[in-house]
C-alpha cells in the first residue's frame, strides 16, 4: 500500500478494495473466525457455523482468492487455514474499534438521556 501522503495507483486502488470486499460479508467473517482457532474441513466449517456446504464452500473460495486461506488436502478431505496472519491483525483491529465507538454511543446516549430528565 501507498505510505501516508502518496496517492495509490488505480490498480492498488482495485487490490485493496478486493480484499475489504472478501471481508465484508458477514458469512465469511464467521468463517474466518472458526479458522483463527485452528484449521477445520468443509464439513466442520458447516457444523461448526450451520451454513449450507455450498454457501461454505462458495465463501472459502472467495477468502482463498483473497489470500486468506490456504487449503490443503489430507486424503479425501480438504482443510482450510489461516494464510495470512494480517486478518487476525485486521479483525482485531476493527473490532476494537466497532466496540470502542459502541462504547461511545452507549455513554452518549446515556449523558444526553440523564441530562434531559428522562432517565
Amino acid at each position: 500500500m501507498a505510505k501516508r501522503g502518496e496517492a495509490m495507483s488505480a490498480a492498488m486502488q482495485e487490490a485493496v478494495a478486493a480484499k475489504f470486499r472478501a471481508l465484508g460479508e458477514p458469512a465469511r467473517l464467521a468463517l474466518l473466525q472458526l479458522l483463527m482457532e485452528g484449521e477445520r474441513s468443509v464439513g466442520e466449517l458447516v457444523d461448526a457455523s450451520g451454513f449450507s456446504q455450498a454457501n461454505v464452500s462458495k465463501h472459502l473460495t472467495t477468502l482463498a482468492q483473497a489470500g486468506f486461506l490456504v487449503r490443503r488436502k489430507s486424503g479425501t478431505t480438504v482443510l482450510y487455514a489461516i494464510g495470512d496472519s494480517v486478518v487476525n491483525e485486521l479483525c482485531d483491529l476493527m473490532c476494537r474499534r466497532v466496540e470502542a465507538q459502541a462504547h461511545a454511543s452507549v455513554r452518549a446516549i446515556t449523558g444526553r438521556t440523564r441530562r434531559s430528565g428522562t432517565g
